[in-house]
């Protein structure tokens, strides 16, 4: 159905990431953009709104409710991940959910690989303990004093860590993102399985989720956060995993339980992990188990959901965004996830 003859009031309620572009759409329309918004501030600012633009921010029931919205018609995420968007209350509305798929796929597998080197080298800890200035001027740097500083670099086991060509490596997810991990992967010399979806026996050249656990070196989350896969990776799956291995998690907070993560890495239980994403976001003092004291001495390394930025993510955002809009408007719908 074409939406030719309607004015549409278009409101973009998280522009901090992005531009939100001009739009060639039929007929007159308006725009609001909001850099950031506030869950008090949400239905007030989208109230009247025809079109919604979010990227993170959650889009609720509450909020997708006809009284609270009533001529909402089209939401579209300036993102790959749907999460944020109630899919079943916009559905039972018949309100179209359109997503910018592949929009960051370069940037975020290229800063996967960059966490896995960074944790398998433990880059942060051997950074500050190079830096690192004693209080007592008696005293130096710990690399003057001991000569080396390789017990740092070292494994539990007291052994070197391991090269590319050693790795094991497990993802779970096989979109456009695993695939391009993969690709990555194997181009480093590493051994690369795909993981079934758990409790799926496997299919062509997947193997068992709980077999990727156990033979994993690095573990590379690439899925979707949904119902099915909150604290997908809890203690149960960890204890399964090789004491060898890292997590890295490019995927969705909530997808991993940060506070069992915490305890495995506590416990050597896996060697490292690093994560770009957190079950409450923007994340501060209080909000994660990761950014407690108790985690700052461990192999683990903290991004503050940024594996998407480059120029040319950003370039695909605003050009998606608005291909996305505009197809819709003219009905010929593209990039619907429902």
């Amino acid at each position: 159905m074409s939406h030719e003859k309607e004015r549409h009031h278009v409101v973009a309620i998280e522009a901090l990431h992005y531009q939100i572009p001009e739009f060639d759409i039929p007929g007159a329309y308006t725009k609001a953009v909001h850099r950031w918004t506030e869950p008090s501030e949400l239905i007030e600012r989208i109230k009247d709104a025809t079109i919604v633009i979010t990227t993170t921010i959650r889009l609720t029931s509450e909020v997708l409710d006809v009284e609270a919205t009533p001529k909402l018609r089209l939401i579209v995420i300036m993102a790959t991940g749907t999460d944020c968007v109630d899919l079943a209350a916009a559905k039972a509305r018949g309100i179209p959910v359109c997503n910018c798929p592949g929009s960051n796929v370069d940037s975020v597998s290229e800063h996967a690989i960059g966490l896995y080197f960074a944790t398998r080298r433990k880059l942060v800890t051997l950074h500050n303990a190079t830096v690192a200035v004693p209080e007592s001027p008696d005293l130096n740097t710990e690399w003057k004093m001991n000569g080396s500083l390789r017990p740092r670099l070292s494994r539990s086991d007291g052994l070197g860590p391991l090269l590319c060509s050693d790795e094991t490596v497990g993802i779970i997810g096989y979109g456009m993102l695993g695939k391009r991990i993969e690709a990555l992967s194997k181009g480093l010399g590493m051994k690369v399985n795909i993981a079934e979806r758990k409790g799926v026996a496997p299919r062509g050249d997947r193997i068992a989720f709980e077999d990727a656990l156990k033979q994993s070196t690095v573990l590379f989350l690439c899925l979707p956060r949904s119902p099915e896969t909150i604290n997908l990776i809890s203690t149960a799956e960890f204890q399964k995993m090789s004491p060898h291995a890292l997590l890295i998690n490019v995927a969705r907070g909530g997808i991993v339980d940060e506070q069992a993560l915490l305890e495995a890495l506590q416990c050597r239980t896996i060697t490292g992990a690093a994560t770009d994403v957190y079950a409450i976001e923007p994340c501060g003092r209080g909000d994660s188990p990761l950014l407690s004291p108790e985690a700052a001495e461990l192999n683990l390394v903290l991004t503050p959901h940024l594996a998407w930025y480059a120029e040319r993510t950003l370039h695909n955002l605003e050009a998606t965004g608005k291909a996305t809009v505009e197809a819709w408007c003219l009905g010929r719908p593209i990039n619907q996830v429902q």
